[in-house]
């Protein structure tokens, strides 16, 4: 385990680096380039990852709990089992990403899109998905208690078996 707590890597081209079991608290990674990564099982709390590229990478059972990711781009990477609790991922790109398992309670996803995403199983309780992409999406079995699913884009969405008590779908697309 290496201890990186706190570093600055923002703007760094960080392209297929392995960063497996790391700890990342609080650093900032903020539009670094950090295709192809490998972050399996790294600690990343609180860590700035606003505009960074971490397209195709390796996230699983990653932490990223309170993590800031606006505008991330994590599309074709892998979440499985990660942490995300209270990570704010507005306007995220997270199309195709495989977030099987995921545990993403009062995360804010405002915006973002999980065009053909892989959810199921994912633990989604009260996050904001107001205006998401979810067209194509795999959320059988998802918890999705107290979501916001208002405005968001469902067309195609798996939802089979998926928790939805005290859901808000107002004006959201189903179809």
């Amino acid at each position: 385990d290496h201890d990186l707590a706190d570093s600055d890597f923002s703007g760094a081209y960080l392209f297929d680096t392995n960063f497996e079991r790391a700890i990342l608290t609080h650093s900032n990674l903020e539009s670094a380039v950090l295709v192809f990564a490998n972050f399996t099982r790294a600690d990343l709390t609180g860590a700035k990852l606003s505009k960074a590229n971490i397209t195709e990478a390796n996230l699983y059972a990653v932490t990223l709990r309170n993590a800031r990711m606006a505008a991330c781009n994590l599309s074709n990477s892998n979440l499985e089992a990660a942490e995300l609790s209270y990570a704010t991922l507005i306007a995220a790109n997270l199309s195709y990403a495989k977030l099987s398992k995921a545990f993403a309670s009062n995360a804010n996803l405002r915006s973002a899109d999980l065009s053909h995403a892989k959810l199921d199983e994912a633990d989604l309780r009260s996050a904001n998905l107001a205006g998401a992409r979810l067209v194509g999406a795999d959320l059988h079995e998802a918890n999705l208690m107290m979501t916001n699913l208002s405005t968001a884009n469902l067309e195609g969405a798996d939802l089979s078996h998926a928790i939805i008590n005290y859901t808000k779908f107002r004006d959201a697309n189903l179809r």
